[in-house]
């Protein structure tokens, strides 16, 4: 921190940044954009193409480079199927990182994002953390990780099997701690945060061997290590197994041998059958690998809601929460693919999934009481997949570090499912991320003033946290009274407290779960 270079960093970076900035890391010179309060720095190589030989193996250091690299355009997205199309390449490994325009000299909080998309969809440069960076003060590195088949293979007798993808993110912090300096950041600052399976990663983050050094501080967004979607309710089928963010080795090698059966490679040869395979070969069978992340392994020995039961995670501060409404958007989507939720499905679908503790379940949640019975359906998901084992392993993880609990409980916050009126939307899943990223290059349009307002002080609270760990105003969780904070618009930003453990019935779920 007090070395020569250091110091001539910070000072180049309280000077204007130029149009065109040049930058050296480790491995080279890179050359990104000013662009208005930001200067961005896109498609930063941080690994070697995962290609070949180097298919399902872990991400190596990208090589140095000559001259200066051309860094004002992201590199590709991992390869992905979009509206049943194949998009992105396996050579993905590309960090991009935004820093504010003009700095003081003071190193900056480095956040870095990791994207959600259940393991197989989604790309780094799709948010665009502008406000973040120009309204907090911090610089923002956006990941790209190895996705489906390509990040999350196992084979027996494959090292690395099941967690390509979280060794891509274990990768880019260590590309982070040691180029942060390069940009005016603090390499012993660094707060990883994500969404959905970002949120997962984060979490299983937090409990691998692997990431100690690397993180100081961590946000966990709809991501909580016990999340558990019991029968039915990811997917609303009765009699459909239980899905958890995280599966045993086991499990995970199977799956694999089982998508080299089905690609015809021989018993014994599967690893160098598959490495012969084109990528289009694995798009049919992309979807098998959602929430494949394996433990048993090197980098998570232990299923991460274990080790937070057992206190088997880093001691850093985490920001910890998820969206009112969780479920919505996904039962919804279910009823537009041909399975909706009917008056005669739902008490199958609660059976199905509750056994013995059925009836409770149906005196608590009668579909009476609802609006129709996908609602009464997707409210018991919000509750027992979502919200409450949020709320327990926010409570195992506070008896040991600072938790700080949330909820996003705006109403009519962005209906990125375009869910009709008359379900109705609420805060469905990853309605929180337009507060805080303008989502493919865009701001939200259809933010009224009190919900900008809420934006800006969500971006205060995520970007203080990173800053110093505490976020301003915004208290502790205590783990005994269990109160965490709802963000929903208000003429005063939007804070409130809110006992989330009540608001979902998770004493009740706590009974009925055994």
């Amino acid at each position: 921190m007090g070395s020569p270079l250091l110091a001539l960093l910070l000072v180049l970076g309280s000077m204007t940044v130029p149009g065109s900035p040049v930058v050296e890391l480790d491995s080279g010179r890179i050359r990104g954009r000013a662009d208005g309060e930001v200067v961005r720095y896109s498609g930063i190589r941080y690994a070697q193409p995962p290609v070949g030989e180097l298919r399902w193996k872990d991400p190596v250091r990208a090589h140095p480079w000559p001259g200066v690299a051309d860094a004002t355009e992201p590199g590709e997205s991992c390869t992905q199927l979009e509206a049943g199309k194949q998009i992105g390449a396996e050579d993905c490994l590309f960090v991009n990182v935004t820093a504010p325009a003009r700095r003081t000299g003071r190193a900056l909080p480095v956040m870095v994002w990791l994207h959600g998309g259940g393991y197989i969809t989604g790309w780094g440069s799709a948010y665009d953390p502008r406000r973040l960076v120009a309204k907090g003060g911090v610089i923002v590195v956006t990941v790209n990780y190895r996705l489906g088949a390509f990040g999350y293979l196992g084979l027996p007798g494959l090292p690395g099997s099941g967690t390509f993808g979280l060794a891509d993110q274990l990768e880019a912090l260590r590309w982070t701690k040691r180029n942060a300096a390069a940009f005016g950041g603090d390499p012993g600052n660094v707060t990883v945060f994500g969404e959905s399976a970002g949120g997962m990663s984060t979490c299983a983050l937090l409990t691998s061997p692997a990431a100690r050094g690397l993180i100081d501080k961590a946000i966990i967004q709809s991501g909580s290590c016990m999340l558990e979607w019991v029968s039915g309710t990811y997917v609303p089928i009765p009699g459909m197994p239980t899905i958890k963010p995280y599966v045993p080795l086991q499990v995970n090698q199977d799956t694999g041998l089982a998508t080299a059966g089905k690609l015809g490679c021989p018993a014994g040869q599967e690893l160098a059958c598959l490495r012969a395979r084109p990528a289009a070969a694995f798009m049919p069978y992309n979807e098998s690998f959602s929430s494949q992340l394996a433990y048993g392994t090197p980098l998570l020995p232990r299923d991460p809601a274990r080790a937070l039961r057992e206190g088997g995670f880093l001691r850093v501060p985490v920001i910890s929460g998820g969206t009112h409404d969780e479920a919505r958007g996904f039962i919804y989507g279910a009823g537009q693919a041909g399975l909706p939720v009917t008056a005669e499905l739902y008490p199958k679908l609660v059976h199905g999934a509750f056994g013995k503790h059925a009836a409770a379940v149906l005196r608590t949640y009668p579909p009476a009481d609802y609006r129709s019975p996908a609602l009464a359906w997707a409210t018991v998901a919000d509750d027992r997949a979502w919200a409450c084992p949020t709320v327990w392993a926010d409570r195992a993880m506070a008896r040991r570090t600072p938790v700080y609990a949330f909820e996003l409980a705006d109403e009519k916050a962005p209906n990125l499912a375009r869910i009709p009126a008359d379900f109705p939307p609420g805060a469905q899943h990853a309605g929180d991320l337009p507060y805080l990223f303008d989502l493919h290059g865009r701001p939200w349009g259809d933010f009224t003033p009190a919900q900008w307002r809420l934006a800006d002080r969500m971006i205060g609270f995520w970007t203080s946290f990173a800053r110093t760990g505490k976020p301003a105003g915004w208290p502790a969780f205590d783990p005994r009274s269990g109160t965490a904070i709802s963000l929903k618009p208000s003429d005063q930003g939007g804070i409130e407290p809110v006992d989330l453990g009540s608001g979902h019935r998770c004493g009740f779920w706590s009974k009925v779960s055994g």
